[in-house]
This record gives structure tokens, sequence and C-alpha cells, in this order.
């Protein structure tokens, strides 16, 4: 089956299940495999040049417009939807079961309670965070994380002094989609105490998901519990 993936996430998956997808976007960080463009402007014309068996989006990675030009075009055409970690282990197996293969399920490892009180930024200019109904929220939960931003809409515009008046016990500074890095810690600093993180652990979900679980775990294990 050829298979394009337009999902960093699907793209990262299918390679860990042995699938090698005969493309995939710019952002899937797979520079040997075919690009056809990026998740919100894929190349269609690159696309039906493949002639993929199916082609796999999501609904919040991937614009409604390709996905119905594809469905146009004539192509299969799956959409994996997560919005949360308990959603993954079914929306991959259902996954596997369309590409008729047989994988490992994937097993996530066990929610614990929420100890520090967190604020994520995802942008800047404006300053934005993660809210409620999002992988990244959900992730942060499961692992023991409260995000100040959680009863917000799904991607809050705030100050960084709204932020701190929330008082967070951490600044958790993710690579992606904007790229915290040390140039931002003075900045963030002024919210709470920052920890950088991998921004795929944050938000890419799939068979990264239960090792990323270890990993915000094992991060958020050295961080404060209030402030």
């Amino acid at each position: 089956m050829r298979v394009v993936s337009l999902v960093p996430s699907i793209t990262e998956t299918l390679l860990a299940w042995g699938i090698t997808p005969a493309a995939c976007t710019r952002f899937c960080e797979q520079p040997d495999l075919t690009h056809v463009g990026g998740t919100k402007d894929p190349d269609l014309d690159a696309i039906v040049g493949i002639a993929p068996d199916l082609v796999l989006v999501n609904d919040e990675e991937n614009r409604r417009e390709d996905h119905d030009a594809l469905v146009e075009l004539g192509f299969d055409v799956h959409v994996v939807q997560v919005n949360a970690v308990d959603d993954v282990p079914d929306a991959f197996a259902t996954l596997a079961t369309k590409l008729g293969v047989e994988v490992d399920p994937i097993v996530l490892p066990t929610a614990v309670p929420a100890t520090t009180a967190v604020f994520v930024p995802i942008w800047k200019r404006p300053w934005m965070s993660i809210g409620s109904d999002t992988y990244g929220s959900s992730i942060l939960a499961w692992c023991g994380a409260a995000n100040v931003c959680a009863g917000d809409e799904r991607y809050p515009e705030l100050t960084l002094e709204d932020a701190a008046a929330r008082r967070p016990a951490l600044v958790l500074a993710p690579s992606e989609p904007y790229p915290f890095a040390e140039r931002h810690r003075e900045a963030l600093e002024t919210v709470a105490p920052v920890m950088f993180v991998d921004g795929r652990d944050l938000f890419w979900w799939g068979a990264r998901t239960p090792g990323a679980i270890e990993r915000l775990r094992a991060l958020l294990a050295g961080a404060p519990v209030a402030r």
C-alpha cells in the first residue's frame, strides 16, 4: 500500500511500525523521504503524481479544504482524530486496521494526580498557550501537571502578566511550534521558573506517546510543586 502522510505524528508512528510512507510533509523531520509540501499547504499535484492508495490527515493539523480536494480527486483519505491521550490507542488501532497490518497496541502508562501547576507558551507576538480539549493539556494532566490555562479556549492569547497572575509553579517552554530557547528565559522567568522541553513530546501523538509520558514525568519530577 502506497501511503502519503500529511501529519508528523502519523509519519513517525508509521516508521515505528516499519512502514515507510511514499511521501510526507516537510515538517515530518524525515529528510530522506519525498516531501509534498506542508501540513497546511500540501502539494496536491505532487500527491496526484505519487498516486497513493491512502492519504492520512488529521482534523486539526490539516485544512478541511485540502481534505475535501483530495477526496474530490478520488483518493482514499483517512482522518486520524486525537484530542487527548486516551484517544491514542483506539485511533491507531483503527489506523492499523485501515492499513491491514498487525502491530503491538499502544499501551499508556497509568495517569498520576496533578502536583505541579504549569504554564505552557506556544507562541509569542502574541503570547499564546494551550487550553481545553487539546492533546498538550491532556498529556500534561496525565503526567501530573495542572495546566493553568486548561479552562480557557483551545489556544488562548494572554500576556505574561496574565500568566503570572495564575500562579504557575513552572513554565514549561517547548521547542515547537514556536522554538523557545535559552534566549527567552529572562522574559519567561517573569512568570515562573523555566524548564525547556522537546515540543514533540507535548504535541506529537501516536507511537511516541508512552515514551513521551515517561520523559515528561521525569522532567516534572524535579519541578517545584507550589509557588
